[in-house]
């Protein structure tokens, strides 16, 4: 695998200096469409494992993955800072793009961008779909969030205790240079009393760019809501339901997974080519 790398965004307005960790997939399609990756609330790079490059195998694309800042090996959260309730939407208007531009990504590469976001990521590719409709090709999301549920809380709590009493914090370290940092970022403000009234359905109805929205039934932190919800705010998106797959189906369920993602990228690219 591809050793990381680690960019450097400047200070701005809303954040100070970050280090951001990151990995390309198949550099060697240097003509081909790249799919970014945005990780979940406790994940990074690694804990994506080799799903992203089979992914990028199965579609013909280059791949970028990164850790967000608190994760991986990405510039940790201070311990005295707390995730505001729009955390999300700041990674996508600020963060990303930023480190787009310190890539050197140009207008056409990001007009060809696919965005593929689970969880927490999946609400910064609709972040970013809204904010950017013209600078992304399309976007596939896996089991994101629009709104707060009690299932979403419920399981977060189950997960905050597991962390403090079993050896759940031990194996989340390995992925995580500052594991606490990674872990109480996430879990603090959705256990807070102010993120119960987050919902962004109002703000991804200036979505343009074609969307695929993904749920599993047997998914713990989450229901159909979600993606129903979705569909409902962006008509033209597509949504899908897997059987199974829990939380994390591109883990448990990869090849159905992998067959709608596969089929929709092929359609999309199809539409452009015929338009």
């Amino acid at each position: 695998m591809t050793p990381s790398e680690f960019a450097h965004l400047p200070a701005t307005a809303t954040r100070g200096t970050l280090s951001i960790e990151y990995r390309w997939i198949g550099v060697e399609r240097a003509d081909a469409p790249l799919a970014v990756f945005l990780h979940e609330g406790l994940g990074s790079i690694a804990m994506w494992k080799d799903w992203p490059q089979t992914l990028c195998e199965r579609l013909g694309m280059r791949g970028l993955v990164w850790s967000r800042p608190g994760y991986g090996r990405s510039t940790p959260r201070p311990h005295d800072v707390r995730w505001p309730v729009d955390y999300l939407a700041l990674q996508a208007r600020d963060v990303l793009p930023a480190l787009l531009d310190t890539l050197g990504l140009s207008a056409l590469q990001r007009e060809r961008m696919w965005l593929v976001g689970h969880s927490d990521g999946g609400t910064i590719a609709l972040h970013y779909a809204a904010f950017f409709p013209h600078a992304l090709a399309g976007a596939v999301v896996i089991a994101p969030h629009v709104f707060v549920e009690d299932i979403s809380v419920e399981g977060i709590a189950e997960t905050k205790l597991a962390y403090e009493t079993t050896n759940l914090r031990s194996k989340l370290a390995r992925y995580h240079d500052d594991v606490d940092s990674a872990f109480y970022g996430w879990c603090d403000i959705w256990l807070s009393p102010a993120f119960r009234a987050w919902n962004i359905v109002d703000q991804i109805g200036t979505i343009r760019a074609p969307l695929l929205a993904v749920q599993a039934l047997d998914d713990h932190y989450g229901t159909m809501a979600q993606i129903e919800t979705i569909g409902a705010a962006v008509p033209h998106a597509r949504v899908h339901a897997l059987a199974h797959g829990g939380h994390s189906p591109h883990r448990d369920a990869p090849q159905p997974l992998n067959d709608v993602i596969a089929q929709f990228v092929l359609e999309q690219r199809q539409h452009a080519v015929s338009a």
